[in-house]
């Protein structure tokens, strides 16, 4: 099942590269409704890594590290910016998302 989630996150990583590589048309999301988009994507990419690994802490550091260099990439292409804001949604984002995670994962037996 970890391996399902896995997948499903590296999918969501390729959708958010495919979509920072798009040159800006000026038909994006307005203020501030386009914090929140970048909110709600690494909410779901941080839930995906923490059930496909498993741990908070994996699953956070690399959903919050994937937003910075998904940030850096998209400040070289053309009419795009990286913005500050965008990155703090991102890392919030994944936090709870990695967070939530843990709400659904598989519940810890106690020894007999």
């Amino acid at each position: 099942m970890r391996l399902t989630f896995r997948l499903l996150a590296l999918g969501q990583m390729a959708l958010l590269w495919w979509l920072s590589a798009q040159p800006a048309t000026g038909m994006g999301l307005p203020h501030p409704w386009d914090k929140g988009a970048h909110f709600l994507a690494y909410a779901l990419l941080g839930l995906l890594w923490r059930l496909g690994l498993g741990g908070f802490w994996p699953a956070f550091l690399l959903t919050a590290l994937y937003g910075v260099v998904d940030e850096a990439h998209q400040s070289l292409v053309p009419g795009r910016e990286a913005f500050g804001w965008d990155l703090v949604a991102d890392v919030l984002g994944a936090y709870l998302g990695a967070r939530w995670g843990g709400r659904w994962g598989a519940p810890k037996t106690a020894p007999p």
